[in-house]
């Protein structure tokens, strides 16, 4: 039972300390805070599916190796020192938290960590790793996987165990022939290239291409280049769909280059591609990869003396201030483009960081990585609640694809799954969670912290205030990109349509 369904049927009920009865959300200073649910009381099924007891949810998280050399090879650039250690520390801290605030039925995540036993690119592990949870550890759900492989994603749905954020987004008919069985709380690679293409052929297409750095760029018509990570079997005719739907905005790619995430061979590749770009004519290069591969490429453009626009697609990390503060900045400070990413807040005053100190009085022993750690688990207790007493795999589904979608707001993407009416119908349900977009350029005289607390000079502005955007949304003509007025780089405190009680108190206080 939740609150607001205890209000429409007129019912008088005692939602207990943790719901402020007043707004009907639980008690917690956070502008998304989830509906209250009314404590469970009496049986709750017991063994309702694997890994599912009376008292317990068995949880895998898989967590990358310490030193996995690929993945220190991106986290190395902005000096992330968390552990795997700090990392399940914290997490178990924020398990603390969502079972103190989320109605589980009389049942806590019982977590086992896994680490991989190879990197994140190595299939064969990926696939070793998701037989021996299944065949081993049995659990209900598994969450994380390795970022640059589907193997274990499949591996795990051919055995019939659930996984969240699994790995890297896979063609739609995988979701289609697995059903109930992974979810994603970023966009799939689909849903991301019609808003990019939408974005290009409604925003800047035919248009001169004023925002680059070679003075004679700008006053020819734009043409576009593409650099795509190549992370999958998926990863090539991703990009074919991307520029067939391109080509229904009458935007053609002049050239198409794709990379390995090879630490070895990625300066290597760098230097073609950019010779690729420059022997093209290429004004406007739209960059969709790893968050580590532009500090190569835009080093190699300066190089060749090649300075064009970049048009930054909301790949992962790519916008983030801590990366972009990597790349060469009379490179970047031509990049503009969208990001999936909400504008920030200063996390002294919101988010996941600023929950976490709130509640346990103390700073998160990841504090690097912590904004990446919480959303699975926020989002597997979210729909927890909706399940009810009775776990198993299609209830969860169930509750998955029946919430609402969450607020729309300026420092917050909006989240939905399943049946949304947000995707062209081959699309849905909709497996994915976060369906909307910002518009964002790089400053690079604005000073600032970056995500993880780093002071430094260089910052992504969302215009707008960081008005976000469904497919379908996004406005025609020219963005106001390098325009101060109406942008921000950071909020010092929550915009006022966010504004929220000031005076919780942690329960375990």
């Amino acid at each position: 039972m939740n609150f607001s369904t205890a209000d429409e049927l007129g019912l008088d009920l005692d939602f207990g300390a943790r719901c402020d009865e007043m707004l009907g959300t639980v008690a917690v200073p956070s502008f998304f805070a989830p509906e209250c649910y009314l404590p469970f009381e009496g049986d709750n099924g017991g063994e309702t599916a694997q890994g599912v007891t009376g008292d317990s949810i068995k949880i895998v998280w898989w967590l990358a190796q310490d030193q996995d050399p690929i993945l220190n090879f991106v986290t190395q650039a902005i000096v992330n020192d968390d552990t795997n250690a700090d990392d399940e520390d914290t997490l178990r801290g924020m398990l603390e938290y969502y079972e103190t605030y989320y109605e589980t039925y009389g049942r806590n995540v019982e977590l086992v960590v896994v680490e991989g036993s190879g990197t994140i690119v190595d299939e064969a592990a990926a696939r070793a790793d998701a037989v021996k949870i299944a065949e081993d550890i049995e659990p209900f759900m598994v969450w994380g996987g390795p970022l640059l492989t589907g193997a274990f994603a499949e591996e795990l749905a051919a055995r019939g165990i659930p996984c969240m954020s699994c790995g890297p987004s896979q063609e739609i008919q995988f979701y289609v022939d697995n059903p109930m069985l992974n979810y994603g709380i970023g966009k799939s690679g689909q849903q991301l290239n019609l808003l990019v293409a939408e974005y290009i052929g409604k925003r800047i297409a035919g248009d001169p291409a004023i925002h680059a750095g070679d003075e004679a760029m700008r006053e020819r018509t734009r043409t576009f280049g593409r650099i795509w990570l190549e992370s999958s079997p998926a990863s090539a005719e991703l990009n074919q769909v991307f520029e067939d739907t391109l080509a229904e905005f009458d935007v053609e790619v002049t050239e198409s280059q794709s990379y390995l995430l090879d630490p070895a061979t990625l300066q290597e590749s760098a230097a073609s591609i950019i010779a690729r770009m420059k022997e093209a004519d290429v004004t406007s290069v739209i960059i969709n990869g790893d968050p580590i591969a532009p500090r190569e490429i835009t080093n190699e453009a300066t190089a060749q003396n090649y300075f064009p626009e970049w048009i930054v697609t909301g790949s992962v990390l790519i916008d983030t201030t801590a990366f972009a503060r990597t790349y060469e900045q009379e490179q970047w400070s031509h990049a503009f483009g969208i990001s999936n990413l909400a504008a920030r807040i200063d996390r002294t005053k919101a988010g996941s960081h600023f929950i976490y100190e709130w509640y346990h009085g103390e700073p998160p022993a990841a504090d690097d990585n912590i904004g990446v750690i919480t959303p699975t688990p926020g989002t597997f207790y979210a729909a927890l609640q909706g399940v009810g007493p009775n776990l198993t795999i299609e209830s969860f589904n169930t509750a998955m694809f029946g919430g609402a979608p969450t607020a729309s707001a300026l420092t917050e993407t909006s989240l939905d799954w399943g049946d949304t009416g947000r995707w062209p119908a081959d699309l849905e349900p909709d497996y994915f969670g976060v369906d909307d977009i910002s518009e964002i350029w790089w400053d690079p005289n604005e000073p600032g912290l970056d995500e993880i607390d780093k002071d430094g000079v260089g910052m992504w502005r969302w215009i707008d205030g960081g008005q976000r955007y469904l497919l379908g949304e996004i406005p025609e003509g020219a963005p106001d990109a390098f325009v101060v007025e109406g942008s921000v780089a950071i909020y010092d405190e929550r915009p006022a349509s966010e504004a929220i009680p000031e005076d919780y108190l942690p329960l375990n206080n």
